[in-house]
């Protein structure tokens, strides 16, 4: 398109100082159709080599190769179409260093531009590509973690569930039945998938009851939920690590019944969890409070949301408490 402009206006300039139509339309056209060629010659070039920006000097080279190499051309062509023309071809001659030089600016203009053009296309891509490997290396790390609790919480429930099948087989099968839907439930869902609260805790009561049955009334557990809270989402699975390092260390080290506070409330657009346990001042030290599980699930929340602050522990008396925030996506 800006060909066609170009040609036209050169041939109104040339029609203007008295030359015939003729030739004013076919100088204009072949010294365009020129460029036209020097363009198309130059993206291909630069579709297949990107020289760097240290290495301006090729781009200076190639302006300079392809202008010669049209002025050669125009030269040629327009002394046989015209060659019974004195005036055009001494015209010709005479504005000669002119056209080489408008020429060579022409072609180092649409050179520069294409250069650009093709720079700002690689540099996309490689944000791309680079993107698309991080992206895998969060869900290799996701899945990692993923698969290094799990292990951990099957091999405790297998040895309950032997311990349970000679003295009492048929509460043995109901845990096994029970282990079956927790694991078929974790398949199910990926380590990036966003869930509602009310399936993460109704995977989470298939836990506990397993755990229940493993640790008998010495378990218990408070459940506290905001209404709002059950249709706002978080990432699939995110409870139960919490949880079993809860039971872990207010279970191990502590006698007596213990309860696990669960509560779930609603704040500035983000659900907010918080996962209560006792322990013991006496027998336990509260660094252990935060064990493997507690720092996958922060590094896991890290990989998901890129911020450090949504996993927060603290002491309180006897009482170790674990706190998440979930931002939740505006509609």
């Amino acid at each position: 398109m800006w060909a066609l402009l170009w040609a036209a206006v050169q041939a109104l300039l040339l029609l203007s100082v008295g030359f015939s139509v003729n030739v004013a339309v076919t100088d204009a056209l072949l010294t365009n159709l020129l460029l036209t060629a020097g363009g198309y010659a130059m993206g291909t070039g630069l579709r297949y080599y990107q020289p760097s920006i240290k290495e301006a000097a090729y781009l200076l080279g190639w302006s300079l190769g392809l202008a010669t190499i049209s002025m050669v051309l125009f030269y040629w062509i327009s002394s046989r179409l015209f060659a019974g023309d004195v005036v055009y071809l001494d015209f010709v001659d005479a504005t000669l260093a002119v056209r080489f030089v408008f020429t060579w600016l022409m072609v180092l203009l649409l050179l520069l531009l294409s250069w650009f053009w093709f720079y700002t296309l690689e540099r996309q891509q490689d944000e791309q590509r680079k993107a698309a490997a991080e992206k895998l290396a969060r869900e290799a790390e996701l899945h990692t973690l993923r698969q290094q609790l799990q292990p951990h919480f099957l091999f405790n429930s297998l040895n309950s569930i032997s311990a349970l099948v000679v003295a009492r087989p048929e509460q043995a099968r109901t845990m096994i039945q029970q282990l079956s839907d927790f694991l078929r439930g974790t398949l199910r869902k990926d380590d990036q998938q966003q869930v509602p609260l009310s399936d993460e805790l109704q995977q989470l009561s298939l836990y506990l009851e397993i755990e229940k049955v493993r640790f008998g009334h010495r378990l218990q557990t408070a459940i506290e939920v905001q209404n709002e809270t059950m249709n706002m989402r978080l990432p699939a699975l995110l409870l139960q690590p919490v949880v079993e390092n809860a039971i872990k260390f207010g279970l191990y080290d502590t006698v007596g019944d213990t309860v696990i506070s669960i509560k779930a409330t609603a704040q500035d657009h983000q659900l907010l969890l918080q996962v209560q346990n006792p322990y013991d001042p006496a027998t336990a030290l509260p660094r252990r409070g935060t064990g493997f599980g507690l720092s996958s699930v922060q590094r896991r929340l890290y990989l998901l949301y890129a911020r450090q602050d949504l996993l927060q522990t603290r002491q309180e008396e006897n009482q170790f408490i674990t706190s998440i925030k979930i931002p939740q996506k505006n509609d």
